[in-house]
């Protein structure tokens, strides 16, 4: 596998790739200072030709720059489920996401591309999370719940079951959304209060 983005979220990657006996060949980064990450090399930036044939992970955690990246890749893209996340084997999960450590992702879930599902966080039945999608470290998403392309649902937030997300919201840490979302919403609060619709991210 390969990386883009020497980062500590590529660390946690990492992790979940070697929990499965996998290993990371290289990262690039567009940083020409850094040179290692632990114990793999970081090779500079993006290189179309470089191991052209190996898979690749956009180790980016912000969504926005994440789907940019993507767009700029030729490598064909990897997914990384850590060993401990309990995945039902119904769920469908897309090309470049990730599941990190003790993630529990229920029934018939359908999660997109280049999504992150991080730390311990929780999605149950039914859920269907876009492209771009970051459910942050704790996070709860309730049965039945839709979330929009390159939303971030934020670190220990919970959202109650059968509700929309909509495409680019930003749900801050802990909040508790109990009411449908639209496009660029930014909410915080218990329960969830929208502060702001912010422009298309």
């Amino acid at each position: 596998m390969l990386l883009y983005g020497a980062s500590g979220h590529a660390k946690v990657i990492i992790s979940c790739l070697h929990s499965n006996g996998r290993t990371v060949k290289a990262i690039f980064d567009d940083d020409p200072a850094k040179k290692v990450l632990g114990n793999t090399p970081v090779v500079g930036a993006y290189n179309p030709d470089y191991e052209h044939e190996r898979a690749i992970i956009i180790a980016i955690g912000y969504n926005d720059v994440r789907r940019k990246v993507v767009g700029q890749v030729q490598h064909p893209f990897g997914r990384a489920v850590h060993s401990s996340a309990l995945v039902d084997p119904s769920v469908k999960v897309g090309e470049g996401t990730v599941v990190m450590h003790g993630v529990v992702v229920q029934a018939d879930t359908t999660v997109g591309r280049h999504v992150i599902i991080n730390t311990s966080a929780s999605v149950d039945h039914d859920c269907r999370l876009a492209d771009f999608v970051h459910v942050a470290p704790g996070a709860v998403l309730c049965g039945n719940v839709q979330v929009g392309e390159g939303t971030l649902v934020g670190a220990g937030a919970v959202v109650v079951p059968n509700l929309t997300i909509g495409r680019g919201c930003k749900i801050a840490a802990g909040t508790v959304v109990i009411c449908d979302l639209p496009d660029g919403a930014v909410v915080r609060g218990n329960p969830g209060k929208i502060i702001e619709i912010a422009d298309e991210w």
